[in-house]
């Protein structure tokens, strides 16, 4: 099979391939482990993402993502021709075109670097496409309707909001809070107050086992191991669902400010189908338990989940790209 496009969610947690025909191929972390003397990539990806925190002196694994916005170029450009390789097999006589998602919050500098980056990879073409349209797509909105549609997505780096109308943004933010700012929270909670140092895979597998936006009234418990602060001895405490809440609290309040923000930037036409049709969420963070309570209590809008919530980014980036024609005009920038 000739396969001619393909679009992707470069994700500062994950990296999602999508084929047309074929739908997500590739769902791996966004981690590149680089030999420390000559910069040699050695691993990408879920093996890479195992290196973490355990690598020797000789090996770094980093994620060449932050916020959203590409950190590091050329491991970037590395990382995306593992990828585009991988969903598309060994020869081929043909180029693709490449649609990649980012956060309608960047700058110029930083579309380019990632239109850039991923010509660098082997694409014929790059196209730009801003993740709150995807994610409204992905989310089975009709985003092209005259009503106003609400959508929060939440990623590892970025939390992306916006009031989607005819097909395209009349209201939107960025901030850069996601589930990568809530692992660290969790890792400095669980220090000052437990006394003990845990490594981010740690946090964030605390956060899926027991996390929740409020207090639960059956409390969840966890064992996780980290180093004691004081004797520097390895260490295993339990920990309940009521230190994940304290820990996030502040982050989700960062990601309600933003809602709210946007909420008041909308026409009143719009918030009153906002209101009736409430905000959709989606993004891997969006699955952490009573998050989209929180959000309701504090803005008084019903809010939901979609359906397969961490992989709405990457299936609008697969439709807009089968619909190419339609949406070129509109809200892509192309390389």
């Amino acid at each position: 099979m000739l396969i001619k496009k393909i679009g992707i969610d470069l994700g500062t947690t994950n990296v999602l391939v999508y084929v047309p025909k074929r739908g997500i191929v590739i769902n791996e972390p966004s981690v590149v482990a680089l030999s420390q003397q000559d910069r040699k990539i050695l691993a990408v990806g879920t093996e890479a993402k195992e290196m973490l925190g355990r690598t020797p002196d000789t090996i770094i694994a980093q994620r060449p993502l932050k916020d959203g916005v590409i950190a590091d170029y050329k491991t970037t450009a590395v990382m995306l021709r593992y990828f585009v390789n991988k969903a598309l097999g060994g020869v081929r006589l043909f180029r693709p075109e490449v649609m990649v998602a980012v956060p309608a919050g960047i700058t110029s500098t930083e579309r380019r670097a990632v239109i850039d980056a991923t010509i660098a990879a082997g694409a014929k073409a790059a196209y730009i496409i801003k993740e709150p349209i995807v994610a409204a797509i992905g989310a089975d909105i009709p985003i092209g309707s005259a009503s106003g549609h609400m959508i929060i997505d939440i990623g590892g780096g970025t939390s992306e909001m916006a009031v989607i109308s005819l097909g395209g943004i009349v209201a939107n933010t960025s901030v850069r809070i996601g589930g990568n700012k809530l692992d660290t929270a969790i890792a400095e909670h669980i220090r000052k107050r437990h006394g003990l140092t845990i490594g981010e895979r740690t946090a964030e597998r605390a956060k899926i086992e027991i996390g929740s936006a409020l207090y639960l009234d059956e409390k969840l418990t966890t064992d996780i191991r980290g180093r004691d602060v004081v004797t520097g001895l390895p260490k295993t405490i339990t920990i309940s669902s009521d230190d994940i809440t304290d820990a996030v609290h502040d982050s989700l309040v960062g990601i309600i400010e933003a809602a709210k923000e946007v909420l008041r930037q909308t026409p009143p036409e719009l918030s009153a189908d906002v209101i009736d049709k409430g905000m959709i969420m989606s993004g891997g963070s969006s699955q952490l338990r009573n998050i989209d309570q929180l959000l309701s209590k504090a803005t008084g809008v019903p809010a939901y989940v979609a359906d397969d919530a961490l992989l709405c980014v990457a299936k609008g980036t697969g439709i807009a790209l089968e619909n190419l024609e339609s949406y070129k005009r509109s809200i892509l920038a192309s390389s």
